[in-house]
């Protein structure tokens, strides 16, 4: 089973998977624009990662791949869900630079959401930028229907100083309302 986007799917995280995201892990460039600690990590530290995934119910991780070719370009995840008051946090990453500005990240973010909210029945996700990171501001806030919900300050520290953690949350009505908007799922649109 896959998760169908229009230019990708996700799908779960393979063992063949794991040269390419043990890769990415280490990429200094990549991880700047995402939160968390990122420490060098070796492909046997990955391998223990991917055998954790199966007995995992609270945290859901994808691989991102283009639906004509089947390359992989990144991943996506739902983790932290809480199933009682049915929300999760979301994340993505985009690999390869050729793979940024071409509509993916969109398509996935767009394909997540429709996981989350019409099959998994969560009422809302959430989620975090560092400050600078423009594009993903851009995409999630300015394309996805994402709403600022709040900072914490000074939180992030990249290049020498601190950066704002901007929380940004979407909710199945806000999702919905986006939908009806932009008929992004209906055939023949866009």
């Amino acid at each position: 089973m896959s998760i169908p986007g229009r230019k990708v799917r996700l799908r779960a995280v393979e063992e063949g998977d794991l040269p390419t995201l043990h890769a990415w892990a280490n990429d200094e460039v990549l991880w700047a624009n995402l939160g968390g600690w990122r420490f060098p990590s070796s492909l046997d530290s990955t391998r223990a990662w991917f055998a954790g995934l199966k007995a995992d119910q609270r945290n859901h991780r994808w691989v991102i791949e283009t639906r004509d070719e089947g390359r992989l370009i990144g991943a996506a995840n739902l983790v932290d869900i809480d199933w009682k008051n049915r929300n999760a946090f979301h994340g993505m990453l985009l690999g390869p630079e050729a793979a940024r500005g071409r509509g993916y990240g969109f398509d996935t973010v767009m394909a997540v959401m429709r996981y989350a909210f019409n099959e998994l029945g969560l009422e809302r996700l959430d989620g975090d930028i560092i400050e600078y990171n423009a594009a993903s501001f851009a995409l999630y806030v300015g394309k996805c229907g994402w709403k600022e919900e709040g900072r914490r300050r000074r939180w992030h520290y990249r290049q020498g100083r601190f950066w704002d953690k901007v929380l940004v949350g979407v909710t199945r009505d806000d999702y919905a309302a986006l939908v009806k908007s932009n008929r992004y799922w209906d055939e023949g649109v866009g």
